[in-house]
């Protein structure tokens, strides 16, 4: 297993970042509750800047090459939950089998319930950023984003969109749903990024 928890030494702050508590709950949050996703009739879409656009149902997603890491979950509202286990696909491994073209600088994350989330490109092409549909040895529940949600242990966790449905590859920034509405572009925890 790969142990990202001490990711927080590379942003020079301690384990817990600066304004927030750490919990062994899983709080649930969302926009608008929790939609209903029919894993028979799930599909990731990958497309925009890439060589071949993608469109992966479950199988073929843990098809590829797949990996348990043991990450830390950081909240913008203020709580984080230290040494998750959560197993999928890292986001370079995605970047590969698309082929993103070299105009490819940032990312858009798609979501069932209409959610869109965005980060840099060079902000997702690291292995501790996961596509994932397991959490603590289990299959990630629905109100955590099962079947399928993103991970982003250096970011604040509405970087990470629950019932992903697409990712998209963009020549230029986009702001997602949150952005749009005051809050940060980058979320980076350690710098208490939580507001524009």
């Amino acid at each position: 297993m790969y142990d990202a928890t001490s990711l927080h030494e590379e942003f020079d702050g301690e384990r817990v970042p600066p304004g927030q508590r750490e919990t062994t709950r899983f709080p649930v949050l969302s926009k608008s509750g929790t939609p209903s996703v029919d894993l028979s009739e799930w599909t990731l879409d990958v497309w925009g800047a890439v060589n071949e656009r993608l469109e992966l149902d479950f199988d073929a997603l843990r098809g590829l090459d797949t990996e348990t890491q043991r990450q830390d979950f950081h909240c913008v509202t203020g709580w984080s939950r230290l040494d998750n286990e959560f197993t999928g696909v890292t986001f370079p491994t995605i970047v590969e089998a698309a082929g993103v073209t070299d105009e490819a600088v940032h990312v858009m994350f798609h979501a069932a319930d209409g959610y869109t989330t965005n980060l840099p490109l060079d902000t997702c092409t690291r292995r501790e950023m996961l596509v994932t549909w397991e959490h603590d040895g289990e299959r990630l529940p629905a109100d955590h984003g099962g079947p399928v949600r993103v991970v982003v242990p250096h970011r604040y966790a509405y970087k990470g969109a629950k019932w992903l449905t697409g990712i998209e590859f963009l020549t230029e920034p986009e702001r997602g749903y949150w952005e749009k509405r005051g809050y940060s572009n980058t979320a980076n925890p350690w710098n208490e990024e939580r507001y524009a």
